[in-house]
């Protein structure tokens, strides 16, 4: 991978556009699938978003007027590429690009177009695989959830749910391999809409009964009755009330099983279409190192941090690497800095071998939290009376997702950050997290209590490291507020960085003269993206990340 670290930055130091070899990551036998980035969004129009989207923006401090990631691609852009005979596979407004399937020499044409700002490959994404295990037909217990009690007591959903909190009035957006609701305990799920992001149609199960795709919508359909289920007396899930969007993003029947465009395709759609929370059982490694799980680089990272921008909750498998020697760590887009990415554990409450440890590169703690993804009961997706026991963060990680559901109904006034800083605040070990649990097991009727932080008490005294560097709103426009609280007389120095690391602007140098102090940000001819924040309060460093949006 260092090899290729050194080609790219030899790309951008001489202005090409794309580099060859990396082009082979995104080779599909004699053809390349390939992102098409362009410079700006010229002539472009709106696309429709939903009010409710608009309405959850709106606690983010997001204004939808003219936002630039609600502008589609420009037109004009497009018909550039169609008039090389070139199909477009998909398009994503958010990060202002197109995919295709071309030829080198295709590749090489799109290049000489002005409107192109860079070409890269599209990468291959798989499931966070679970683990089967034998078959179960139901147990009746005198409690109502059924085999479903100690994975709902674990994270303490059940108080929720007897307080009256299950999930009505939010909306869910679960992306996978596809969903099959034949089920009985799926009967009267909820769900808005659907689409085949593969087929571009609303059928989210199994379109043909082919040998090699027979299990197309098995591991969607395990993992989503986690949350919908609602079978009393053998399995209930976690929010059985709420509403469903369906995304089918990945296709088991290809050597590369899912494409990252997909993804972000599915996520942009469930976002626009007023989502709250999205939960997914996605992961990607195959063409990445350890190195690139800083938050900055993998395309659905990147898209991750877009939709908590944009005020929606979003949770994502850690990964089942555990066990494996090569890698081990965390993947993407668990390594994104907003998500939540969910570690499993077994009903004892130990982690699993195969669960994924952090840190990130850039040495974040990771997981976020756990649940149980070691033998979690769910319903068996090939049968429609059934239930199975299946194993893998996979199947953590919508528990979590329907928690975040109810957490939301309880305090629909939170951000998407209030969520999640709720959420890792009140799991078991939010003191001491570490690399292989993250903050702990998941509380969510904890969280649902939990006072979001809006001043500080001086009378109580502040420490030597005591440092806090609060920005908001984000993303912004026009200007960024930035609150940074330490001891007085430290020495403070506050900087934006590109992700790139060139520095942009330099926002204060000098002496703390009060505990608190408010700077703003106003960036003067600077494109819409992501930037690094970097606060040093005497050698205490801290960086975040802030979106500006025109």
């Amino acid at each position: 991978m260092k090899k290729i670290l050194i080609l790219l930055s030899i790309t951008i130091v001489f202005g090409e556009k794309f580099n060859s070899e990396l082009m082979n990551l995104g080779k599909r036998d004699n053809h390349y699938r390939v992102w098409i980035y362009f410079h700006d969004k010229i002539g472009s129009e709106m696309s429709p978003i939903s009010q409710r989207a608009k309405d959850r923006r709106a606690k983010s401090d997001v204004q939808s007027n003219h936002l630039w990631y609600d502008l589609e691609v420009s037109q004009i852009y497009i018909n550039d590429i169609l008039e090389l005979g070139i199909t477009i596979e998909n398009e994503s407004r958010w990060l202002n690009a197109v995919s295709v399937v071309c030829k080198m020499s295709d590749i090489e044409k799109i290049a000489k177009l002005k409107s192109v700002k860079k070409i890269e490959p599209v990468i291959g994404y798989k499931k966070s695989k679970i683990e089967y295990a034998e078959d179960f037909l139901s147990n009746s217990r005198d409690f109502d959830y059924g085999n479903a009690l100690a994975q709902i007591e674990q994270i303490n959903v059940h108080e929720l749910h007897n307080a009256g909190y299950t999930g009505e009035g939010v909306i869910i957006l679960v992306m996978d391999t596809g969903f099959n609701l034949t089920h009985n305990a799926l009967a009267n799920i909820n769900v808005i809409a659907q689409w085949d992001v593969i087929n571009n149609d609303s059928e989210t199960a199994n379109e043909t009964s082919a040998e090699d795709s027979i299990s197309q919508d098995y591991h969607g359909t395990a993992v989503l009755s986690t949350i919908a289920a609602y079978a009393p007396g053998e399995l209930i899930g976690v929010a059985f009330d709420a509403e469903f969007l369906l995304a089918k993003t990945e296709d088991v029947t290809q050597e590369v099983q899912q494409e990252e465009d997909n993804y972000i395709a599915g996520l942009e759609w469930g976002e626009a279409n007023g989502a709250d929370v999205v939960s997914t059982s996605l992961g990607y490694l195959d063409w990445y190192t350890y190195e690139d799980m800083d938050g900055n680089t993998a395309v659905t990272t990147i898209g991750i941090d877009i939709a908590v921008g944009l005020g929606m909750v979003c949770v994502t498998a850690a990964g089942n690497e555990g066990n494996d020697q090569n890698w081990y760590y965390i993947i993407a887009p668990a390594d994104a800095d907003s998500v939540i990415a969910v570690g499993a554990v077994g009903e004892n409450g130990v982690i699993a071998s195969f669960s994924s440890h952090g840190p990130t590169f850039d040495g974040r703690i990771k997981p976020e939290v756990c649940a149980r993804g070691s033998y979690t009961w769910c319903i068996n997706p090939n049968s429609t009376t059934t239930y199975s026991q299946l194993s893998g963060t996979s199947l953590a990680c919508p528990l979590v997702g329907g928690a975040v559901a109810l957490i939301i109904q309880a305090q629909p006034g939170w951000s998407a950050m209030q969520v999640r800083e709720a959420i890792l605040m009140t799991a078991s070990q939010s003191s001491d997290p570490d690399n292989t649990y993250g903050y702990g097991i998941m509380d969510a009727a904890s969280a649902v209590e939990y006072e979001q932080t809006t001043a500080i008490d001086d009378s109580k005294g502040i420490p030597n490291t005591f440092h806090i560097t609060k920005t908001y709103p984000n993303p912004f426009n026009p200007f960024l507020t930035i609150d940074v609280s330490g001891l007085v007389g430290s020495y403070l120095t506050v900087d934006i960085f590109s992700l790139y690391g060139q520095s942009i602007a330099n926002i204060y140098e000098g002496t703390l003269f009060q505990s608190s102090q408010r700077l703003t940000w106003v960036p003067e001819n600077n494109p819409s993206g992501i930037y690094l924040l970097r606060s040093v309060l005497n050698d205490h460093v801290k960086f975040q990340k802030i979106t500006f949006l025109k």
